[in-house]
């Protein structure tokens, strides 16, 4: 009797991964491929970070622990974050160190996190 219990379980779970595998699979054309990936953190937040350094005068932003190229990142974040030839996009300095990112010239946590939540991040 056990034995039957165990093997109806193993065949029920067996079949609820094989279904769950399906329904649960993204389609193709929604992955995006990058060369870099940004995980959320155990709140579930974006890792971009706000500092504010020399009294005021220096702001920094901070994205940390990106898997993969940061250096691909500062590139993208430098050509589309914001429009090119505006005055943000002239104060913004970008600038990798390992394999963190780092945003200088202004208070732009904000943009850069719903920049990469539209990146699929």
């Amino acid at each position: 009797m056990l034995a039957r219990r165990c093997a109806r379980f193993l065949s029920q779970v067996a079949g609820a991964a094989a279904g769950d595998a399906q329904t649960l699979a993204p389609p193709p054309s929604a992955v995006v491929k990058h060369p870099f990936f940004v995980p959320r953190n155990s709140n579930g937040n974006l890792p971009v970070y706000s500092d504010i350094r020399n009294g005021g005068t220096r702001l920094l932003v901070t994205i940390r622990n990106v898997d993969g190229n940061a250096s691909a990142l500062a590139k993208d974040l430098k050509e589309s974050l914001f429009e090119a030839g505006s005055e943000a996009a002239r104060q913004m300095k970008v600038r990798t160190n390992h394999q963190h990112v780092v945003v200088q010239g202004g208070r732009w946590s904000q943009e850069v996190q719903e920049w990469l939540k539209a990146k699929g991040f």
